[in-house]
Parts: C-alpha cells; sequence; structure tokens
C-alpha cells in the first residue's frame, strides 16, 4: 500500500471516530479533513520534497487533489435538492393538511390495535416523499392526542409511527438523504425507484416496491405486538386547511421530478439526443420552493412563515455533506477507496451472493450507531470498485443491497436514526422517558422483518 494512501486512510478512520464521539459538531470535524486532504494534493502538486520521492504516488499515479478538483467533487444537485424539499416540506406542514389527513384515518379506525398499524403504514407513505423527521413531526401530535383520549401510553405508537418514517425514505428519490445520494451515483432518476433498467436492458421492480414489501411485512409484525389492544376509538376531525397551495407545490415538486426523468443526461444520452442539466432535479426542488416563497412574501405579506421555512432548512446536513463531498474525493484520489472495495471482495471469496449480504447485514449492523449518510456517501464509492470484481452481476444488487441495510439498519436503537431521536425528544417532552431496551422491543423485529424481506426480493430481483 502506497505510503499517501496509507495517511489518507488513517486521516479518514480518525475522522469517523471524531464524528462518533462529537456529534454536535461533525461538520466541522470533515470540513478540517476535507482541508487536510487539500492541502496535501496542493503539496504534492508543488513536488515539495519534504515527504520524500514517490510519497504521493498512488496505485494508479500520482495523488493530484487540489482545490479545484474538490470543489469539482461537490454535488450540487444533491444539495439543492436536500435544500428546497425541506422548504416545501415547511410550507406544506404548515398548511396542516398533513394533520388533517391524520385526523380523517384516527375518525375511521375501530379499535387502537388497527390504528397503531393503519397510522405507522400512513407516516410511511408520507414520508416517501416528504423528509421523515418532518413527518414523525406532522403525525406524531395525532397519536399524542388519541393516546391521551384513551389514556393509554404515546411511547408504543410514536415507536412505530418513527421506523415506519425511516423505512419509507428509501421508496423514492425524494424520501430521504441517502436516497438522493444513491441516485446521483447510480445514475437513477425519479421513476427508477419504480421501474429500473438492468445492466441487460430488462426492466424490473425497483426500489419502491421492495420497501413496500418490507412495509408490509413489518405492519404484520406491528399487528401481532398490538393484538391485545382493542380499545375502541372515538375521534372527532378538528383540523381545518387554510391555504391549499402548499399541497399543490409539493405535488409539482413530485410531477415535474417523475416528468424529467424520462429525459436522459449528457452521459446516458445518444448523439443528438437532448440531454437535461446535472443540476435539473436541484432546481426543480428549489424552483417550487421559491415559488411558496414569492407566494408568502408578495401576495400574503406574511414574512415570518418566509423567515422560519430558510430556518427549517437542514444546514447541518448540508454543510455535512458538502465537506463530505470532498473528503470522499480525497479518499478516492489517494487510493483508499480501491483498497476498501477490494478487501470486501476478498471477504467475498468470489461469490455475488456473499458480497451482496456482506454489505446488506454490515449495513444494517453499522448503521443502527452510527450516521447513515457519511457511511452511505463513502460505501456508494466503493461499491463500482467491488463491482468491477464481478463482471457478470449488476451493480444495482449492492446499490440497492446498502439502501436496503443502511436505511433500515437504523431502526434497531433509539440512536441509529433521526426520526428516532426526533420521536423519543417528543416524547421526552410529554414526560415519558424511553429506555433503550423499550424501544428495541419495537425496533429489532421491525427492522428484521423490513430487511429480510428486501433483503431475499432484492437477490431474487437483480441476482
Amino acid at each position: 500500500m502506497a505510503p499517501i494512501t496509507i495517511v489518507a486512510l488513517i486521516i479518514f478512520a480518525i475522522t469517523y471516530v471524531l464524528m462518533l464521539i462529537f456529534q454536535k459538531i461533525r461538520p466541522h470535524i470533515v470540513a478540517v479533513s476535507a482541508l487536510i486532504f487539500v492541502a496535501l494534493g496542493v503539496i504534492a502538486s508543488l513536488k515539495a520534497d519534504l515527504f520524500g520521492v514517490g510519497f504521493f504516488n498512488t496505485a494508479d499515479g500520482v495523488y493530484t487533489y487540489g482545490i479545484k478538483e474538490a470543489l469539482s467533487n461537490i454535488d450540487w444537485n444533491v444539495i439543492m435538492m436536500i435544500a428546497g424539499t425541506m422548504g416545501t416540506v415547511y410550507l406544506f406542514i404548515e398548511s396542516k393538511m398533513p394533520q388533517l389527513l391524520s385526523d380523517v384515518l384516527v375518525s375511521k379506525m375501530p379499535n387502537v390495535k388497527w390504528l397503531v398499524v393503519v397510522i405507522s403504514l400512513f407516516a410511511g407513505i408520507v414520508s416517501a416523499f416528504v423528509d421523515n423527521v418532518a413527518t414523525v413531526l406532522m403525525i406524531a401530535p395525532v397519536a399524542l392526542a388519541f393516546c391521551k383520549k384513551l389514556n393509554i401510553s404515546p411511547v408504543p405508537s410514536i415507536i412505530c409511527i418513527a421506523v415506519s418514517s425511516n423505512l419509507q425514505g428509501a421508496a423514492t428519490l425524494v424520501g430521504d438523504t441517502t436516497s438522493i445520494l444513491l441516485a446521483k451515483e447510480a445514475g437513477l432518476d425519479f421513476s427508477s425507484f419504480f421501474v429500473d433498467k438492468a445492466s441487460d436492458g430488462a426492466l424490473k421492480p425497483g426500489m419502491f416496491w421492495v420497501v413496500q414489501a418490507g412495509a408490509l411485512a413489518s405492519a404484520v409484525i406491528i399487528l401481532f405486538m398490538f393484538r391485545k389492544d382493542k380499545a375502541k376509538i372515538s375521534y372527532k376531525v378538528e383540523t381545518k386547511v387554510e391555504d391549499y397551495v402548499p399541497t399543490i407545490l409539493l405535488v409539482g415538486t413530485v410531477v415535474a421530478l417523475i416528468a424529467v426523468s424520462f429525459i436522459p443526461y449528457k452521459d446516458s444520452a445518444a448523439d443528438g439526443q437532448f440531454y437535461k442539466p446535472d443540476i435539473t432535479n436541484g432546481l426543480i426542488c428549489i424552483a417550487f420552493f421559491l415559488i411558496g416563497i414569492i407566494r408568502e412574501l408578495l401576495f400574503k405579506k406574511n414574512k415570518e412563515i418566509v423567515k422560519n421555512a430558510f430556518k427549517e432548512i437542514d444546514y447541518y446536513t448540508i454543510a455535512l455533506l458538502t465537506c463530505l463531498f470532498i473528503v470522499i474525493g480525497g479518499i478516492e484520489s489517494a487510493g483508499v477507496v480501491d483498497v476498501i472495495g477490494n478487501v470486501i471482495a476478498k471477504l467475498g471469496a468470489g461469490s455475488p451472493f456473499l458480497v451482496f449480504t456482506i454489505i446488506v447485514w454490515a449495513s444494517v449492523i453499522l448503521s443502527a450507531f452510527i450516521d447513515n449518510i457519511p457511511y452511505t456517501a463513502t460505501m456508494l464509492s466503493i461499491i463500482p470498485v467491488i463491482a468491477a470484481g464481478f463482471p457478470d452481476m449488476d451493480p444495482k444488487l449492492l446499490y440497492y443491497g446498502l439502501l436496503c441495510g443502511a436505511t433500515l439498519g437504523g431502526n434497531l436503537t433509539p440512536i441509529g436514526a433521526s426520526a428516532n431521536i426526533t420521536g423519543i425528544g417528543i416524547l421526552r417532552k410529554e414526560g415519558y422517558e424511553v429506555k433503550s431496551t423499550t424501544f428495541m422491543k419495537y425496533g429489532i423485529p421491525f427492522t428484521l422483518a423490513a430487511v429480510i424481506t428486501g433483503y431475499i426480493l432484492l437477490w431474487l430481483i437483480w441476482k
């Protein structure tokens, strides 16, 4: 292994350890790491004698990673999609449409058992198009309300809403940051999550249907766990929606993303064929958000909601991802990605099934304890290296396996996903302290049901 590769691997490992220890300042840690990789690239370009001849040589050449290369690794399409979608979702939440839909569902349910199952499934459906944390914030108050009326603990219901929200984040392009990252790396568009094209040209069911199968399997688990809760429900719909425009904007975003998914990018367009810019999806998400903001500002004169909409954008995640793109570009240039990819391929002993199994279940275990965004972003750069060792295997088997494990694995523990942390935070404010063992009582069976279902289906579809 080349010296620069060893150094880069050490820096990357330290970065991850520090992110685990100091979670509140993760963007700052990754920013420092990014600066180190760029500094090494600048030094390499100056051919400094300080490190000796050959220090910056990698297996594929010389480590060249300056400022220009670092900036080119930032995926602005991903950044714009996250910012735009979060802004529009805030307007959607403020319109109270999600609460109205939840109220209607609750009023139609015969007892607690079916209510928890249906409201969990509903949370999942919403989360396929809305950020997971936002989904929990929207639907948890409804669960709290009916639990207070029935004088029962809201802990199980809120946990089920949180884990269901996290599950469905993998169903669509805009459901979760991990899905957006996957789409960028694997060349997927909105429609690819429903029907995707295999390497041999055959059309196959996309991730959406795999997630729905997992959701149904986990719903059976929820139904079994709440089988004794047969208390009758009497619930009155009280929420009123006075502004339907945010709903139209959110639907418009989804429809526009579907529409442009049929237009190829430059890399996949035929000679002379019209193609879309790389930042098309990001522009769409930003555009619909800006329409909502301009309307609030100029026509409704509501400066407060405009201010809050910009506040609700997750700048923490955006900063983390921006710096992480630079770090991943640095470790790629230093040859670290190739080393990790080859190690995983060797662990697979030449078996696509074994490699697929390792990626899915290692992702489940790791994402139960670490943030799945940096983990997924790193692994997405490693998968092409692994796939290169299996020319007869469709790389999408590993891409989807990673998404399945990394997204659903977070449901094993209360700290494995932001949606879980949010749900527990809501319960804490209501005076309920949730132990890890209590959370895992629901999280582990739910996760195993969903992951095993997805694991089997993905292999059968993409093997």
